[in-house]
């Protein structure tokens, strides 16, 4: 048995909004205090960040239409205790994505870490 950092990618609604730097706090805001609900502050939340397809240089993962933003969050957690990497993607999708109901959850890196024990 392994420990884990999983880390997703969550897509983030905030409708009403005009500002990039309003859509991201309200997003990130929002996604922490339904995780603080859950009793899951464990989880680590930040705003994405997306490639520019020209220069390849990262941005924030957020856009604007119709003063409706769609903000890529990412979500860090550790994982004890799990088989494989496979296992522990599927313990932190399954615990994030129940107090995230109706959020669209992707992971996108798996990564063993050192147990107490191998330290």
């Amino acid at each position: 048995m392994s420990n884990y950092l999983v880390a997703m990618e969550a897509a983030w609604l905030v409708r009403d909004v005009e500002e990039i730097d309003d859509a991201i706090g309200v997003a990130v805001s929002e996604a922490g205090k339904r995780l603080n609900d859950a009793e899951m502050d464990y989880v680590e939340v930040e705003v994405g960040a997306t490639p520019c397809p020209a220069c390849g240089e990262a941005f924030d993962s957020a856009f604007i239409a119709a003063d409706t933003a769609l903000v890529g969050l990412l979500l860090e957690m550790e994982v004890f205790n799990a088989d494989s990497t496979q296992h522990a993607a599927r313990i932190a999708k399954s615990e994030v994505g129940g107090a995230l109901r109706d959020v669209p959850l992707k992971i996108i890196e798996t990564v063993e870490t050192e147990s107490e024990d191998d330290a």
